[in-house]
Protein backbone atom coordinates (compact mmCIF):
# COMPACT_ATOMS: atom_id res chain seq x y z
CA UNK A 1 0.00 0.00 0.00
CA UNK A 2 1.32 3.33 -0.72
CA UNK A 3 -0.23 6.84 -0.25
CA UNK A 4 1.14 10.04 -1.91
CA UNK A 5 0.82 13.21 -0.49
CA UNK A 6 1.38 16.35 -2.84
CA UNK A 7 1.91 19.86 -1.25
CA UNK A 8 1.07 23.52 -3.18
CA UNK A 9 2.45 26.14 -1.93
CA UNK A 10 -0.44 27.01 0.12
CA UNK A 11 -0.93 24.20 1.54
CA UNK A 12 2.79 23.86 2.84
CA UNK A 13 2.14 27.36 4.33
CA UNK A 14 -0.95 25.59 6.57
CA UNK A 15 0.51 22.82 6.78
CA UNK A 16 4.00 24.57 8.76
CA UNK A 17 1.41 26.72 11.14
CA UNK A 18 0.06 23.34 12.40
CA UNK A 19 2.75 21.18 12.09
CA UNK A 20 6.53 20.97 14.09
CA UNK A 21 8.72 22.21 11.43
CA UNK A 22 12.74 23.32 12.46
CA UNK A 23 13.34 23.34 8.75
CA UNK A 24 11.59 22.76 5.70
CA UNK A 25 13.89 19.49 5.18
CA UNK A 26 13.13 18.28 8.34
CA UNK A 27 9.32 18.77 7.78
CA UNK A 28 10.09 16.51 4.55
CA UNK A 29 12.08 14.46 6.55
CA UNK A 30 9.20 13.90 9.01
CA UNK A 31 6.68 12.92 6.48
CA UNK A 32 8.40 10.52 4.98
CA UNK A 33 9.53 8.39 7.72
CA UNK A 34 7.99 4.87 7.31
CA UNK A 35 4.19 5.36 8.83
CA UNK A 36 3.16 2.07 11.36
CA UNK A 37 1.45 -0.76 9.57
CA UNK A 38 4.42 -0.99 7.02
CA UNK A 39 2.28 1.32 4.21
CA UNK A 40 4.88 3.46 2.11
CA UNK A 41 4.42 7.23 1.99
CA UNK A 42 6.06 9.02 -0.82
CA UNK A 43 5.99 12.89 -0.34
CA UNK A 44 5.61 14.94 -3.54
CA UNK A 45 6.67 18.69 -3.40
CA UNK A 46 4.58 20.87 -5.59
CA UNK A 47 7.56 22.71 -7.64
CA UNK A 48 6.40 26.17 -6.40
CA UNK A 49 6.01 25.02 -2.59
CA UNK A 50 9.35 25.81 -1.35
CA UNK A 51 9.62 28.97 -3.33
CA UNK A 52 6.07 30.11 -1.46
CA UNK A 53 7.23 29.09 2.02
CA UNK A 54 10.64 31.10 1.81
CA UNK A 55 8.11 34.02 -0.05
CA UNK A 56 6.28 33.89 3.42
CA UNK A 57 8.91 33.82 5.76
CA UNK A 58 10.62 37.32 4.03
CA UNK A 59 7.81 39.29 3.50
CA UNK A 60 8.22 42.51 5.35
CA UNK A 61 4.65 42.19 7.08
CA UNK A 62 5.23 38.46 8.59
CA UNK A 63 2.28 36.61 10.24
CA UNK A 64 2.92 36.32 13.64
CA UNK A 65 1.11 33.34 15.52
CA UNK A 66 1.60 31.94 19.25
CA UNK A 67 3.81 29.51 19.81
CA UNK A 68 6.16 27.91 22.35
CA UNK A 69 9.96 28.04 23.74
CA UNK A 70 11.78 27.04 26.24
CA UNK A 71 13.35 29.74 28.28
CA UNK A 72 16.90 28.51 29.81
CA UNK A 73 18.19 31.87 30.61
CA UNK A 74 16.42 34.97 32.20
CA UNK A 75 18.41 37.33 34.38
CA UNK A 76 19.04 41.07 35.02
CA UNK A 77 21.83 41.28 37.16
CA UNK A 78 25.57 42.25 37.30
CA UNK A 79 27.26 40.10 34.49
CA UNK A 80 24.19 39.15 32.96
CA UNK A 81 25.16 39.62 29.58
CA UNK A 82 27.66 37.54 29.90
CA UNK A 83 25.97 34.87 31.65
CA UNK A 84 23.26 34.82 29.22
CA UNK A 85 26.04 34.47 26.07
CA UNK A 86 27.59 31.29 28.12
CA UNK A 87 23.97 29.90 28.37
CA UNK A 88 23.69 30.28 24.45
CA UNK A 89 27.19 28.64 24.00
CA UNK A 90 26.64 25.96 26.44
CA UNK A 91 23.27 25.56 24.66
CA UNK A 92 24.16 25.19 21.53
CA UNK A 93 27.13 22.84 22.44
CA UNK A 94 24.26 20.45 24.25
CA UNK A 95 21.95 20.81 21.44
CA UNK A 96 23.18 21.28 18.26
CA UNK A 97 20.17 20.82 16.12
CA UNK A 98 17.55 23.02 17.97
CA UNK A 99 17.86 26.95 17.36
CA UNK A 100 18.49 29.01 20.25
CA UNK A 101 17.80 32.78 20.74
CA UNK A 102 19.62 35.84 22.82
CA UNK A 103 17.54 38.78 23.40
CA UNK A 104 17.96 42.01 25.92
CA UNK A 105 14.36 43.38 26.83
CA UNK A 106 15.08 46.22 29.15
CA UNK A 107 16.30 45.48 32.16
CA UNK A 108 16.71 41.88 31.24
CA UNK A 109 18.85 39.06 29.29
CA UNK A 110 16.90 36.19 27.81
CA UNK A 111 17.66 32.98 26.35
CA UNK A 112 15.25 30.79 24.73
CA UNK A 113 15.36 27.75 22.71
CA UNK A 114 13.25 25.77 20.14
CA UNK A 115 10.16 27.20 17.62
CA UNK A 116 7.40 24.92 18.96
CA UNK A 117 3.85 25.15 17.48
CA UNK A 118 2.31 23.30 19.81
CA UNK A 119 2.08 22.78 23.74
CA UNK A 120 2.89 18.55 23.20
CA UNK A 121 6.16 19.38 21.13
CA UNK A 122 6.84 22.01 23.66
CA UNK A 123 6.84 19.77 26.57
CA UNK A 124 8.94 17.21 25.00
CA UNK A 125 11.12 19.63 24.41
CA UNK A 126 11.49 20.51 27.56
CA UNK A 127 12.21 17.68 29.03
CA UNK A 128 14.95 17.09 26.78
CA UNK A 129 16.45 20.13 27.55
CA UNK A 130 16.05 20.03 31.18
CA UNK A 131 18.25 16.76 31.33
CA UNK A 132 20.98 19.74 30.81
CA UNK A 133 19.07 22.96 32.14
CA UNK A 134 17.17 21.83 34.96
CA UNK A 135 15.74 25.71 35.09
CA UNK A 136 14.59 25.18 32.04
CA UNK A 137 10.97 26.44 31.55
CA UNK A 138 8.23 26.93 28.84
CA UNK A 139 6.64 30.17 27.65
CA UNK A 140 4.50 31.54 25.22
CA UNK A 141 5.91 32.71 22.09
CA UNK A 142 5.28 35.10 18.93
CA UNK A 143 6.62 32.98 16.25
CA UNK A 144 6.89 33.43 12.16
CA UNK A 145 6.73 31.16 9.21
CA UNK A 146 10.29 32.28 8.66
CA UNK A 147 11.22 31.17 12.30
CA UNK A 148 9.95 27.19 11.36
CA UNK A 149 11.93 27.36 7.96
CA UNK A 150 15.12 28.82 8.79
Amino acid sequence: MMRKVIFTGVLLLGACAAVRAQSLASFKEGLAQKPAGGARLEVVEHGAAARAVEQGGNTPGRVRFKGYRIGIFFDNGANAREKALAAREAFAEAFPGEKVYLVYENPYFKVTAGNCVNSEEAIVLLGKIRSRFPEAYLMREDLTVADLVR
